[in-house]
């Protein structure tokens, strides 16, 4: 384990390529220097996953991706699907917006063959987070990327997508683009616009937080586009259930542990100091219960569920979230579809 500096991007930079040597060439020394003179002015922006003290939620927002499991759906449907449809020769996958290493660890925790993935992401206090558990990263911004051109495998923009200024947006695409080898993916994930999540957070989020939440969402045709301007080939939507999954030994228990990292996850401040920090939990839990419903879906996955697993022994509280998944593959040669 070895602590970074959030904003030291240089220092990130020497760590990472010590701890994985396979990078050595590939990140963009010009960049990297660029980054680092323009980092200090980056900070007037202000950081929703910075520490309660900046005005951030990231403290609360850490502590809840200490339940790793229950995202782990999602996560393994993804990073399968980014394996599937690569054809590159580096297994170098850039998560943009990594957080404190997540993906990663989930990653590790099913212990299947993997692509390498560096951790990167704007918030100083997350690349320190990830780094203290052992887990490099890289401050970067998604739309000015530190490597070179065709210096890695695949790219994944997933879990915060619409934080990106819309302004931005194809800018990311083009940059996914100009990283990644002939023959790599770029996937792209969100929640689309007028879905539950996007409920959630105009009537949530933004409501119970300290940081708020106005932000946009992508819809099927804004994801497709960027993908197509950028010039990525076998462009493709899916759909992916992205259910969250908590355990409790009651049902109440499951009820609540749902309601807990759901205010810690989404730093729902506003929730526990209205209800308090018993009654916050259960709140949470009933407006989820009142948001997450998908007419149309199978009945299993249309709502939050609560029910006894057998298997694991415990009670388990599910809700649904349906992710829209866009991807992209660099075509090998010129007029090549990939």
């Amino acid at each position: 384990m070895r602590t970074v500096n959030g904003w030291d991007i240089d220092g990130q930079v020497q760590a990472l390529v010590q701890k994985y040597p396979q990078l050595r060439d590939r990140v963009d020394p010009a960049r990297v220097a660029e980054q680092q003179r323009t980092a200090v002015e980056a900070a007037d922006s202000g950081d929703d996953f910075g520490t309660s003290a900046e005005g951030g939620r990231g403290e609360s927002y850490v502590l809840a991706q200490q339940s790793i499991r229950t995202r782990m759906h999602g996560i393994d449907q993804l990073t399968d699907i980014l394996t599937a449809h690569s054809r590159a020769e580096s297994d170098i996958v850039l998560d943009l917006l990594g957080g404190d290493g997540l993906i990663d660890r989930v990653m590790s925790l099913l212990g299947k063959d993997r692509p390498l993935v560096i951790t990167c992401d704007a918030s100083p206090f997350m690349v320190e987070a990830a780094w203290d558990q052992g887990i490099g990263a890289l401050r970067q911004r998604a739309e000015k990327l530190l490597f070179h051109d065709a210096s890695v495998g695949g790219v994944l923009l997933a879990y915060g997508t619409h934080h990106i200024p819309v302004a931005d947006r194809q800018r990311v695409a083009d940059e996914a683009f100009r990283v990644i080898e002939p023959g790599g993916v770029f996937v792209l994930h969100d929640f689309p616009t007028g879905s539950p999540v996007d409920t959630w957070f105009s009537k949530v989020v933004d409501v119970y937080s300290a940081t708020g939440h106005d932000h946009r969402h992508f819809d099927r045709e804004e994801t497709e586009s960027y993908l197509c301007s950028a010039g990525f080939g076998d462009v493709q939507l899916l759909s992916m259930d992205d259910s969250f999954v908590v355990s409790g030994p009651t049902k109440e228990q499951a009820e609540l542990e749902l309601g807990r990292y759901l205010v810690n996850m989404y730093g729902l401040v506003g929730l526990v100091d209205e209800y308090g920090p018993e009654h916050g939990p259960r709140r949470a839990f009933e407006l989820a219960c009142d948001t997450f419903r998908y007419d149309g879906w199978e009945p299993a996955r249309r709502e939050v569920r609560v029910g006894y697993d057998a298997a694991q022994g415990a009670w388990t509280a599910a809700m649904p979230r349906e992710a829209l998944v866009g991807v992209g593959r660099k075509p090998t040669t010129t007029g090549d579809p990939a």
